[in-house]
């Protein structure tokens, strides 16, 4: 099921599912804060201790990252964001400092609104309120899905479920991802990331592009990868229907961003 109605309107508003499910009344309150930008890949949105002051809104094919630095200096990935939601101050409500980093996977079109904005329109509309509400509900599910996932399913199955996740939101086969980009979500050294991407090339299910993976068999990768990218699928379909991407509600390709 699509995400938003067909309603000329509608089709106006920004490639954010979230937004388009926003009533025709709800989107007014907000369309005039709306500002629309263009970031890249690895360009910062957020360092842990930010005042959290934007939202940010992924676009069409464009992807946000929520990273947790470590005591060794690595960072760990908890959860990919694309045009089902969106990022900063979505839990909190804002006006806190960030507990995470937060940067652009994929660049391409972003929306930024103030959170004073937004939480001036959630005072004027309960159903507004309700709705983020529920969108921080199923952003809360991923990150206990997340944890529970790093926690006992293998480094090849979360590398499937994370390929197959940001293959999904971009709606491409060709996934802008470096190794360095894979170990870092993974949480592992570059070597084991590399290995494991290796393996899948030989079994044809992977070929690798500069800065990119190439899906060749989804079937094949479907079956490596663990079920907790179904499990926040259903949670969002349960509580948010029609928000998280699908075939229905893809946008026109355009060239994304590389992975740098």
């Amino acid at each position: 099921m699509a995400a938003q109605n067909d309603s000329p309107g509608n089709q106006e508003r920004p490639f954010n599912n979230l937004l388009r499910k926003l009533s025709e009344a709800d989107y007014k309150l907000i369309e005039p804060c709306l500002v629309t930008t263009t970031p890249e890949s690895d360009d910062l949105l957020y360092n842990p201790g930010d005042n959290v002051e934007i939202v940010h809104f992924p676009c069409a094919a464009s992807l946000a990252s929520f990273l947790v630095p470590n005591e060794d200096g690595r960072d760990a990935e908890t959860i990919l964001v694309g045009r089902e939601g969106a990022v900063g101050g979505i839990v909190s409500q804002g006006f806190l400092p960030a507990y995470t980093r937060i940067t652009v996977k994929v660049g391409g079109p972003f929306v930024r609104l103030r959170v004073a904005s937004l939480e001036a329109a959630k005072t004027k509309s309960p159903s507004l309120r309700n709705l983020f509400a529920r969108y921080a509900d199923c952003m809360l599910a991923q990150v206990f899905q997340s944890t529970a996932c790093n926690a006992i399913h293998s480094i090849e199955q979360r590398t499937a479920k994370w390929i197959l996740a940001a293959s999904e939101r971009t709606d491409s086969e060709l996934v802008p991802l470096t190794h360095e980009q894979l170990s870092t979500m993974l949480g592992v050294g570059r070597s084991y990331a590399s290995r494991v991407i290796q393996t899948f090339k030989a079994e044809g299910v992977l070929e690798t592009r500069r800065g990119a993976i190439l899906v060749r068999n989804r079937d094949a990768l479907t079956a490596r990868a663990c079920l907790c990218n179904n499990a926040v699928k259903s949670h969002f379909e349960e509580v948010l229907r029609g928000v998280y991407p699908n075939e229905d509600d893809r946008p026109v390709q355009e060239s994304l961003s590389p992975a740098k």
